[in-house]
Parts: structure tokens; sequence; C-alpha cells
């Protein structure tokens, strides 16, 4: 859904939380497998991680002043928006920003521990077992930094509704 750019509070707080809830379920699918010593490949299963990244536009945009035009750098082409006007324009922030954020699923590629246990299935000829590189003090951890910034992008996003709510009632 495209929120406008006077309710583009809701947006960034609402791509904070789809963002949080999609590193809570990989790392539940994390904790999961953590036994798991044969995945679909015949591997160990490696833990999966969210890489989150913002696409960033750096072009020089110029800006008008009264005495000529001077190029600024932008970090991001939404960020500022200069109007036709002489002067120095009116800077407008696009809502359109939170569609300019791409989170992908990564594998850590790091080799699990190896333990002996000679009675397991997937033991080779030693006794000794690769398990998941999946730490579970780790995953926790993540878990609950991941809980607290969805109930901040949460408040947030309420402290923004009562606001506009408020606004309403003028």
């Amino acid at each position: 859904m495209k929120i406008g750019p006077n309710f583009s509070s809701f947006g960034v707080s609402s791509k904070g939380m789809s963002i949080q809830r999609k590193k809570m379920d990989l790392i539940s699918e994390n904790i999961a497998n953590i036994s798991t010593t044969k995945a679909e490949n015949g591997k160990p299963y490696q833990k999966k991680y969210l890489q989150i990244m913002q696409v960033d536009s750096l072009s020089p945009a110029p800006l008008r002043t009264n005495s000529g035009s001077i190029g600024i750098v932008r970090t991001n082409s939404n960020h500022m928006r200069l109007s036709n006007t002489p002067g120095l324009g009116e800077f407008v922030k696009s809502a359109s920003e939170n569609d300019k954020i791409v989170a992908e699923i990564k594998s850590d590629n790091t080799m699990g521990n190896m333990e002996y246990i000679p009675d397991h299935p997937d033991s080779d000829e030693n006794g000794y077992v690769i398990m998941p590189n999946v730490n579970v003090v780790t995953e926790m951890v993540d878990m609950i930094a991941a809980t607290r910034s969805y109930e901040a992008n949460l408040t947030a996003f309420n402290a923004s509704k009562q606001m506009t709510k408020d606004s309403l009632e003028i």
C-alpha cells in the first residue's frame, strides 16, 4: 500500500516492523534447525540472516541560490526535492524512500563445530559429525533485539496515529 507524504511516518514504522518480523522468522528457523546435520543439499544446515540495505542514488543535484547555482551531492535522490521556484526552493521529504530498503536473506557459510557422536547416522568413519553453525545463545540475543526493535517501531506507529488523530480534532 502506498502511503502519502503526509503520513510517511506510518510507512517508516510499518517497514521497520516488517523487517523485524522477517528477522524473527529467520531466527526461529535457525533455532529449529540447530540439530539438522543433513539439509536438502546433503550438508549441515547453514545459519540464515537478513541483510538490510538501502538503495542509494549518489547523483549531484543543482541548488539554486540568489547568486547563481551550486552543486550538492545527495546520498539519496528522495531526501530532498527542489521546486522549480527561484531561490532556495522547497525541500520535501519523499514518502517513497521506504520502498528503497531491500532485505535479502543470506546464508552464513562458516563451518559448524565437529562433535564426536559415533552413534549418529551422519558421523564420518572417525565418529565425528559436522553440526550446523547456529549458536542458540547468539540467536536468542538477536531475537530479543529484534523484538525490542519491533516494539519500538510499534510505539512510533501508535504515536504517529495518535498525533494524526489529535490533529483531526483541531
